[in-house]
């Protein structure tokens, strides 16, 4: 379960926008509630580091950029418990793309940006065999 404040959803979706019409991403930065929800606390913006042709409909976080969120995330006092990115175009559920790069255990919120404006969104955690998403939001 996520817990996502409307602040970090209004930003998510305005990520979204300004980087139409290709996908944003980033990092949701805070901590597990005693319940086992994921409280979402702050989102990272993170440069989509695909090359310039395909981010219309494909991001990546590389290693480097992860390393600098988990950094940020202790700064803070938090932990990354997942991920966003914009589907331009495109619905808010997980592409079979998305499944074969997810991590159990982490929330992914997905927004979509419609002709340059957001609309639905969604967060989803991978399940454990990492054969199907789970919707949370």
């Amino acid at each position: 379960m996520i817990l996502l404040p409307d602040s970090a959803s209004m930003a998510i979706r305005s990520e979204g926008e300004r980087s139409y019409p290709n996908e944003c991403c980033g990092a949701l930065l805070g901590e597990m509630d005693e319940s086992g929800a994921r409280a979402i606390s702050e989102i990272l913006p993170i440069d989509n580091g695909r090359e310039t042709e395909e981010r219309y409909h494909r991001f990546v976080i590389g290693p480097d950029d992860f390393m600098a969120a988990e950094k940020t995330a202790r700064e803070l006092g938090l932990g990354v418990i997942g991920f966003y990115h914009s589907h331009p175009d495109h619905p808010a559920v997980p592409s079979d793309y998305d499944r074969d790069h997810a991590l159990p255990w982490y929330s992914y919120v997905i927004v979509a940006v419609e002709s340059g404006v957001s609309g639905d969104l969604t967060s989803w955690e991978l399940d454990a065999d990492r054969s199907q998403f789970i919707k949370e939001l």
